[in-house]
């Protein structure tokens, strides 16, 4: 349960450095790095309000996607110590209990009867089911690499010796960021601060969310950075002791989050026609490292 309780505690404050690093590069002092949770709260505070057009599927379907995400934080292990869950190839189960909750917000936008809000689930599918074998074709090479298949016996026994084994580091760092941003519609495939209907993904789906359902929404929304911030971690802390792997665990999610802060100061937004492009790519990144653990190995021919 440590990795669980690291990851909660490193997603009361992410949002809030994400935001604040966005202020300071544009001039501005911006808000204190606990005003995101504080905002959370308050709707947590508050009551729902439905349409009458919606059904049960719209009032459940925060719940389960919340729910679907600390299901998926309990496989992520630390260090020396396993996940609440563990067993061979549970980076499957992780993957698809977290399609489950993304299943029930699609549906539930697309149960309010709007057409803008059906528009933004079928764009969040599409770049879903895109990046799916971007993380599938990534832990499959490291799989391969270390000879295991459950998330704590791959991170457990990865170790970079090499240069190449570097370059694989740093690519599968950048494939699992581009995974959380695109997962968590963010820049460069969306814009969390648009206010137009048409060019909006995932914000266009909760618009009819209000009070206790917006907040756990929101929420969701930090626990998944924080969630892959983690696999990150993971990558890099082994085997060490748990005093030296805290403050790297801590370390590596500010890191993350700055890294976002700066990626969505500093990255325009792409067209929504070059969206699937460049998730496309991630697959590619992801293919080569394919191939750079062949080499590792000894069995590129």
């Amino acid at each position: 349960m440590i990795s669980f309780a690291l990851i909660v505690v490193s997603s009361l404050f992410f949002t809030g450095i994400v935001i604040r690093t966005k202020s300071l590069t544009s001039g501005r002092k911006g808000p204190g790095i606990f005003q995101p949770i504080n905002d959370i709260i308050r709707l947590l505070k508050k009551g729902a309000v439905y349409s009458e057009t919606t059904s049960f599927i719209f009032q459940i379907a925060p719940s389960v996607q919340f729910a679907s995400v600390l299901m998926a934080i309990l496989v992520i292990p630390f260090g020396q110590y396993h996940g609440f869950i563990s067993f061979d190839g549970d980076f499957v189960f992780f993957a698809y209990v977290l399609a489950l909750g993304k299943f029930f917000s699609i549906i539930s936008a697309l149960d309010t009867g709007s057409s803008f809000e059906g528009m933004g689930a079928s764009r969040e599918a599409l770049y879903s089911m895109l990046v799916e074998p971007a993380f599938f074709m990534l832990m499959g090479s490291l799989a391969l690499l270390t000879g295991y298949t459950s998330f704590h016996d791959i991170f457990f026994s990865l170790h970079f010796g090499s240069y190449v084994s570097y370059a694989l580091g740093v690519m599968a760092t950048f494939v699992l960021v581009m995974i959380a941003m695109i997962e968590n519609s963010r820049m460069p495939v969306d814009d969390p601060k648009t206010h137009l209907e048409l060019t909006m993904v995932h914000e266009v789906m909760i618009l009819d969310n209000s009070g206790f359902d917006l907040g756990l929404i929101l929420h969701t929304t930090n626990l998944k950075f924080a969630m892959y911030g983690a696999l990150i971690a993971n990558l890099f802390v082994g085997n060490l002791h748990w005093y030296v792997t805290i403050p790297m665990f801590f370390g590596i999610q500010m890191l993350f989050a700055i890294s976002v802060g700066l990626l969505e100061s500093f990255t325009a937004r792409y067209r929504m026609t070059h969206n699937a492009q460049f998730i496309f790519t991630l697959s590619s990144v992801s293919l080569l490292i394919f191939f750079g653990v062949l080499l590792v190995l000894g069995k590129f021919l």
